[in-house]
């Protein structure tokens, strides 16, 4: 599938997998409309790499959501392509867990993934062809503990893309899904941003359960390689050329082995695995 200066549209594009995915669509031949808040880093995107439109959204504003997807519907060339890339995380045990923190965080992963996919559709449709490519994680099969709000968004977009692939299907539109695993963006630091210091407004009694699996978590990462995001956005762009893309792709540090535990093992063996793995199944507290 040639991009033919189809129209591509990646959001979170001001940095990591997002700028990558958007610059090497750029070099294949699209026009890409590149998202994200921080106009600008996209502005400087476009300086760089001929092809990319930058477009500021902020996707935790239902208003300026719609905006954009107006902007969208009053294209004279449709979106071809679609990458729902734009997504954050924030981190700790669920009953600390501030509940507008999480509400921002849905409209951010899986509200606005929503409308902005809504909004691309329609022409889609009329064309006859398109691709939507949607970032999950490996946490999108599997929720570590700590995480599991964030782990949530992601399984929602699991559930939407898998639905979204059959419901489309008839029209020629091909859907993707994309997990990852660790990848060294600034997405650790915009988590730990977000989440605020948890040790100081946690109770007592979870201390010991965050130093426990930070430290478990840690010695995965000793001596490890940590691929940056051309992977994923090369994979990104390998999944948009095909004739026939695969449903899903995955990329990075820890996703093969994370993916195949818990695809091998029943809900009681991988909860126990998790479990040690993260430092936590023999923690009394």
């Amino acid at each position: 599938m040639g991009a033919e200066k189809q129209v591509a549209l990646v959001t979170g594009a001001s940095s990591g997998i997002g700028r990558a995915t958007a610059a090497k669509l750029a070099e294949q031949g699209f026009q890409v409309i590149a998202a994200a808040r921080r106009m600008e880093r996209l502005e400087q995107l476009a300086r760089e790499v001929k092809g990319i439109i930058p477009r500021q959204v902020d996707l935790a504003d239902p208003e300026d959501v719609e905006n954009f997807c107006r902007y969208i519907g009053e294209l004279d060339d449709p979106v071809g392509v679609l990458v729902n890339n734009a997504g954050y995380s924030i981190r700790g045990a669920l009953e600390d867990v501030i509940i507008d923190a999480a509400r921002r965080l849905y409209q951010v992963n899986v509200f606005s993934l929503m409308r902005v996919t809504q909004a691309c559709l329609p022409g889609m449709r009329k064309m006859r062809k398109g691709t939507v490519v949607n970032l999950s994680s490996v946490v999108g099969k599997l929720a570590f503990p700590l995480s599991g709000v964030y782990a949530s968004t992601k399984y929602a977009v699991e559930g939407i893309t898998d639905a979204l692939r059959v419901e489309v299907r008839p029209f020629g539109i091909r859907v993707v899904a994309i997990r990852p695993g660790f990848i060294a963006t600034e997405f650790n630091e915009v988590g730990n941003e977000m989440t605020g210091n948890l040790m100081e407004r946690t109770d007592p009694e979870y201390q010991a359960l965050y130093a426990a699996s930070g430290a478990a978590v840690g010695k995965l990462f000793v001596d490890a390689t940590v691929p940056g995001p051309d992977l994923i956005g090369d994979i990104i762009v390998e999944a948009v050329l095909s004739e026939n893309p695969k449903a899903v792709y995955w990329g990075g540090f820890m996703s093969e082995e994370w993916l195949q535990a818990r695809a091998g093992k029943n809900d009681e063996e991988f909860s126990r695995y998790l479990a040690e793995t993260t430092g936590l199944h023999d923690l009394k507290v």
